[in-house]
């Protein structure tokens, strides 16, 4: 039986000198052969991958710490960066009754490099928001507002050639712990938290949570800067996960009410604006990050308050659409929630996140590549 565990972020983490020096030659070969500057940093990643292969690092590898310790972060990769925002830090020392903060600092991790780097402020503080990389921007979608839990309908985007951000179209329903994944050049998001589920309809929000989750569904387009409402999630919640897998939308995990450690995986399909009912998550669990690689979706980490159980989940599981299976794979080497994931190159980095349930804060950063 699979149960919560409170390891603390291990402090040390391999040398990746002689990593970048292979991958520092193989890019002088790409670079002769690429012309396009996106082509060239989708190689880049992927040479990282070959080479921690030759060197005999699959599985999990313990990376550059971030640095600052955060926790309900976003996470996203375009190229050879995994970009970081948001969250929360530590309150400010030696102020009696301070809350935890809201960073603005954007941090982009080079995975040739192995390094962080500070790619300057984000459009105010914002935790438990979405995160989506499209058509190499980012964008910044929902949340909370700063140190509170009031729900926001912002859309930034962020081009990284310039280091500019602009404003979108606000969610119709502002939300945060919302899930989010993008098909077909639309991002949907899904499911969250709202400051008033009695305003809303039942039937374009299904407000049958016992507390301010919904399972709303919407829907925006970048190239027309809209939104459209569709089929709303069967099952309400928040702190879920959600990704696009083989032209469809798979949601998992979360919590509503006092239920901590949902398994319920949903199916959306955009083609009949329905959803169905997929394998349940193995191991429930809220707080978690997701990514796709390979055409399976994995689902890392994780936090539960239950009576007896409180803690944090080293749990890393996949799920194949497909065959509609879920299935084990080595445990993170530190157990944290509110983490962020993102896949590049062949290899998926799980970022940030407290090592305890709540307001406990880490700088983890870890890589999985497949055997």
């Amino acid at each position: 039986m699979h149960r919560p565990t409170d390891r603390p972020t291990p402090s040390g983490y391999p040398p990746l000198r002689s990593l970048r020096s292979w991958g520092a030659l193989a890019l002088v070969a790409l670079l002769a052969g690429c012309g396009e500057p996106p082509e060239l940093e989708e190689d880049a990643a992927a040479v990282v991958v070959q080479m921690a292969r030759a060197e005999g690092q699959t599985g999990w590898t313990s990376l550059t710490p971030v640095p600052e310790p955060r926790t309900e972060v976003s996470v996203a990769a375009i190229g050879h960066r995994v970009y970081l925002l948001g969250g929360f830090v530590a309150p400010e020392e030696g102020v009696e009754g301070a809350r935890p903060r809201t960073p603005t600092t954007l941090w982009a991790y080079d995975v040739v490099e192995g390094e962080w780097t500070d790619e300057g402020e984000i459009p105010g503080g914002t935790h438990h928001a979405a995160l989506v990389a499209l058509d190499g921007r980012l964008y910044l979608i929902g949340g909370y507002v700063e140190a509170s839990f009031e729900p926001r309908g912002d859309v930034h985007i962020y081009d990284p050639d310039t280091g500019s951000w602009s404003q979108g179209e606000p969610m119709p329903t502002p939300r945060g712990a919302l899930a989010w994944a993008a098909v077909d050049g639309r991002i949907h998001t899904v499911g969250g938290t709202v400051a008033d589920k009695d305003a809303l309809h039942d039937h374009e929000h299904t407000t049958d949570s016992p507390d301010a989750s919904v399972g709303t569904h919407e829907v925006y387009h970048p190239a027309e800067d809209r939104w459209e409402r569709r089929a709303p999630m069967p099952t309400a919640r928040n702190h879920h996960t959600a990704q696009a897998v083989d032209g469809r939308v798979v949601v998992t995990a979360g919590r509503a009410g006092r239920d901590f450690t949902m398994t319920t995986t949903e199916i959306y399909d955009p083609a009949t604006d329905s959803w169905s009912t997929g394998a349940p998550l193995p191991t429930g669990r809220s707080g978690v990050a997701s990514a796709v690689l390979d055409g399976w979706m994995y689902v890392f980490g994780g936090e539960t308050f239950d009576p007896g159980a409180q803690g944090t989940f080293e749990e890393a599981e996949r799920y194949h659409l497909g065959d509609d299976r879920w299935e084990a794979i080595d445990p993170m080497p530190s157990a944290r929630h509110g983490l962020g994931a993102a896949a590049a190159g062949g290899a998926i980095y799980v970022v940030s996140g407290g090592p305890r349930p709540g307001f406990a804060f880490g700088t983890a950063n870890e890589r999985w590549i497949p055997e």
